[in-house]
C-alpha cells in the first residue's frame, strides 16, 4: 500500500477541501505522488471528491480511531489488553485469527479503519467504508474447552448492550444468536470462531462489526434492513470512546460468563430480545421454513420456539431466524 493514503485521509478527515498543491508540500512529496495514494484510496472504496481548482475532500468529516482516546474510555481495565489500530486490514477476525495461533495474548484487541473483506455469519460479507463502520476483534483465551462455551455469542450481545446503553443508545435490541437490531433493522453483528480443544485451554476471536454512519453507497450493498449510530444518537458518536466503551464492558462481562456461565447473564439477554414472545419464521437450511412463537433461551443459548410440534430448541448453525411483523 501507498505509504501516504492513510497520511492524506487523516487530513481530509475534517471533510474540507485540501488542494493538491497544500497536500504536496505539506508531506513534501509532488503532486504526481499525491494523485497516486488518492487513487489507491479509491481503490479501496473511500469515496474522495476531486473539483478542479479546489482539490480533494471526503463527503463528509470522519472522526478515525485514536490510540490513548481508546484507552482512556475503557478506564480501569485498560492494562487488561493488548490494543493494535491498524489503518487497513482485510479482515480483523482473520488476522487476529492468525496472531491468536502464534500466541498473541490475552485480551489482545485489532481494531481497523477500512476493512475490506469483513465477514458475517454463514459466509456473508460484513460492507464497511472509511468512517461508515467500527471494526474489531478480540482475543479472549478461557481455561475451559470449547464444549462449555455455549452460549458466548449471547454474552459478547448482553456487553453489547450494556455498551450501547451506557452511551444513550436505549433502543438497542438483541436479536438471536447475534445481531443487534433497532427498530427492526440492523446496527450491528458478532461473529466469533473458535481455536483450541473441545475440553483444554480455548481462545474465542469475538468479531464485532457496528454501523457509525453508513452512506448511500455502502447501504445499497447491504442484504437487509439497517441502521447506523448517526441516525441514532443525539450527538456525535467517537469511535474511539465507542471502541473503549464496547471493551471495558466486554471485558467485565466475559469475566462473568467464563466463572458463572451464561446462565447467569440468560434473564437480562431475554429482557433485551426484540423477538421474546412474538411470533417468527425459521429458515432450515433444506430451504423450508417453520413458524413458531419464541419462548425463551435455554441456559446453553439455545433458541426454545413453540412450534405446531410443540416446544423445540434451535441452535445457531441450524436456523436462520426472521420476524413476522409489519
Amino acid at each position: 500500500m501507498n505509504n501516504l493514503t492513510f497520511p492524506i485521509l487523516r487530513l481530509l478527515a475534517d471533510g474540507r477541501f485540501q488542494s493538491g498543491e497544500d497536500i504536496a508540500r505539506h508531506f513534501g512529496v509532488t503532486r504526481a505522488t499525491v494523485w497516486n495514494a488518492i487513487q489507491e484510496a479509491e481503490a479501496l472504496g473511500v469515496e474522495i471528491f476531486s473539483v478542479r481548482g479546489r482539490g480533494y475532500r471526503l463527503p463528509q468529516p470522519i472522526k478515525l480511531l485514536e490510540y490513548e482516546s481508546v484507552l482512556h474510555a475503557i478506564g480501569d481495565q485498560r492494562a487488561w489488553f493488548t490494543l493494535e489500530l491498524h489503518d487497513h486490514l482485510e479482515s480483523t477476525n482473520s488476522y487476529l485469527m492468525k496472531k491468536a495461533a502464534t500466541g498473541a495474548p490475552h485480551a489482545t484487541c485489532v481494531a481497523a479503519s477500512l476493512q475490506t473483506k469483513g465477514r458475517g455469519r454463514r459466509g456473508r460479507s460484513w460492507q464497511s467504508g472509511l468512517g461508515a463502520s467500527l471494526t474489531f476483534s478480540l482475543l479472549w483465551r478461557f481455561q475451559s474447552g470449547a464444549s462449555a462455551l455455549s452460549g458466548l455469542s449471547l454474552a459478547v450481545g448482553v456487553a453489547l448492550m450494556r455498551a450501547l446503553h451506557d452511551i444513550g443508545i436505549k433502543q438497542a435490541q438483541l436479536k438471536w444468536p447475534n445481531d443487534i437490531l433497532c427498530d427492526y433493522r440492523k446496527l450491528a453483528g458478532i461473529l466469533i470462531e473458535l481455536q483450541g480443544d473441545m475440553e483444554g485451554p480455548s481462545a474465542a476471536v469475538i468479531g464485532i462489526g457496528l454501523n457509525l454512519h453508513l452512506p448511500e453507497h455502502v447501504q445499497k450493498h447491504i442484504e437487509q434492513a439497517a441502521v447506523d449510530m448517526h441516525s441514532l444518537a443525539r450527538q456525535p458518536i467517537d469511535p474511539s470512546t465507542l471502541l473503549g466503551t464496547l471493551l471495558k464492558h466486554l471485558a467485565l462481562v466475559l469475566n462473568e460468563f467464563e466463572t458463572q456461565g451464561f446462565e447467569h447473564l440468560r434473564e437480562e439477554w431475554m429482557r433485551h430480545h426484540a423477538y421474546q414472545q412474538q411470533q417468527v419464521r425459521m429458515l432450515l437450511p433444506d430451504g423450508r421454513e417453520m413458524l413458531g412463537v419464541v419462548n425463551g433461551i435455554a441456559p446453553d443459548g439455545v433458541l426454545l420456539v413453540e412450534t405446531a410440534n410443540g416446544l423445540q430448541r434451535f441452535s445457531a448453525g441450524e436456523i436462520s431466524l426472521r420476524g413476522v411483523h409489519p
